[in-house]
């Protein structure tokens, strides 16, 4: 070997050396976070059961283990709520977090709010309104239109980007309905001004019908509700088989908005996943909606001392009685989308208080709980990822001093929330910062 072979061979080792000692020590991937929750009580709203001194190990996201007298890893962060009832998150299946209709300045005419309020502005209201509503301990909502051009999909993108905080949602993009939607505007603002447009989405033919579902799908849509006889003409049969068929090949349902009696026969005849409100519903409806289990966000209103009538909560808490009795798949749902001046209430305290209904139609706690819960769930879709507190499924889950079993009014003093493993609320307080981000903590491509 020649003298300048071996000086090359030398420098090589030394370089290569340098190289291997400049390279960052490889290092196993970051355990996820371990959070063990003591429950002094912990219900089960399925089963209606309730059990005591139960430990629910939390893994990053997820619940790991759920059982009494677990071993605690060690380095886990301990949360004590044995002196608290820890129940699943609540669920609100009709509500309308981009809507807030006021008595000053819009007189509580809500086509007033949509013409003054921008798509920007609602987008805002609807993420303080779902903060509001997680604070409460809702953790899942559908959020069912009338929410300007689309603030609903952007509001869900950002929690499930986690960028803020906020209840997991499943949206409907806009609404359709026949030409007008809900409104009946002039020739004038209709044609030449759009004005229905992006409150409503026209769809009166069956090609219409196709592109209207597929529009919402393309923006972000996870449920596509329909105005099944916002006009007196309404849709027929086979045109909501259609929007049922077409919601299918991207793997939604379809919740119809039923306001007359003929239309809610033609929305069971058609098999629509939810009927939205229940005030036109009658004993024979309810016995045919629990035989082709079709569920029911009934949205029954209580009577307060700022909205609703003595009158219309008596009626709606009967028929919702008649829904609870006949079998239905009754959900909680309130159709929140107001408020009014000088009232001190959250948003999430206006909804909890749709309790009054529930409670004067005499249905028993568990009841109301499991509607709150276990069938909200499922109404909703997430029942394989989120709701129960068991191993495998999101660590999203609530606490409460008293036993909604026993007092379903225990539901409006809620101390601490857990949303996804991460801690919103602690002592009644929120305590929301490990939410907030620069950048969404989840990655910029869920859609």
């Amino acid at each position: 070997m020649s003298r300048r072979t071996r000086i090359a061979l030398a420098l090589s080792v030394v370089i290569a050396a340098r190289a291997s000692a400049q390279q960052p020590a490889r290092t196993s991937p970051p355990q996820p976070a371990v959070t063990a929750v003591k429950a002094g009580r912990l219900v089960d709203p399925e089963t209606g059961k309730i059990f005591a001194n139960q430990v629910i190990l939390v893994e990053g996201e997820k619940i790991k283990a759920v059982d009494a007298g677990l071993a605690i890893p060690a380095g886990a962060t301990v949360i004590d709520l044995s002196d608290l009832t820890v129940l699943p998150g609540l669920v609100d299946t009709h509500t309308h977090l981009g809507l807030t209709y006021k008595d000053i300045p819009e007189h509580d005419y809500y086509y007033l709010t949509y013409v003054m309020d921008s798509t920007p502005l609602r987008a805002i209201q609807a993420a303080s309104n779902g903060i509001q509503l997680l604070n409460s301990g809702f953790t899942v909502v559908r959020d069912l239109g009338n929410n300007a051009l689309y603030t609903d999909t952007a509001h869900r993108v950002a929690i499930d980007q986690g960028w803020i905080p906020g209840p997991t949602m499943v949206n409907s993009g806009l609404i359709i309905g026949g030409r007008g939607g809900q409104f009946w505007p002039t020739p004038e603002m209709a044609k030449q001004h759009g004005i229905v447009y992006p409150e409503y989405l026209d769809a009166d033919t069956p090609d219409e019908i196709v592109k209207a579902v597929r529009e919402n799908m393309l923006f972000g849509a996870k449920v596509i509700k329909i105005c099944v006889d916002c006009k007196p003409w309404g849709y027929t049969v086979d045109e909501m088989k259609l929007f049922v068929a077409e919601a299918a090949k991207g793997g939604l349902k379809v919740a119809g908005h039923v306001q007359t009696p003929e239309g809610a026969s033609r929305a069971i005849e058609a098999g629509i996943w939810s009927i939205e409100h229940g005030f036109a519903l009658t004993d024979a409806h309810h016995k045919a909606m629990a035989q082709k289990g079709i569920y029911l966000a009934s949205t029954d209103t209580p009577f307060t001392p700022y909205h609703g009538t003595k009158e219309a909560m008596e009626k709606t808490a009967a028929q919702l009685k008649s829904a609870w009795k006949n079998g239905v798949k009754v959900t909680f749902s309130t159709d929140m989308d107001y408020y009014k001046t000088g009232n001190d209430m959250s948003r999430g305290e206006l909804t909890i208080n749709f309790l009054l209904t529930w409670k004067a139609a005499g249905i028993p706690a568990p009841d109301i709980l499991k509607a709150m819960t276990t069938t909200g769930y499922a109404c909703v879709e997430v029942e394989k990822e989120r709701g129960a507190i068991r191993p495998g499924l999101a660590a999203d889950f609530i606490a409460v001093k008293g036993n909604p079993l026993d007092d379903i009014d225990a539901l409006r003093d809620v101390r601490f929330v857990m949303k996804d493993g991460l801690v919103f609320k602690q002592g009644g307080v929120m305590t929301p910062e490990k939410f907030f981000h620069a950048g969404p903590a989840k990655g910029w491509r869920k859609r």
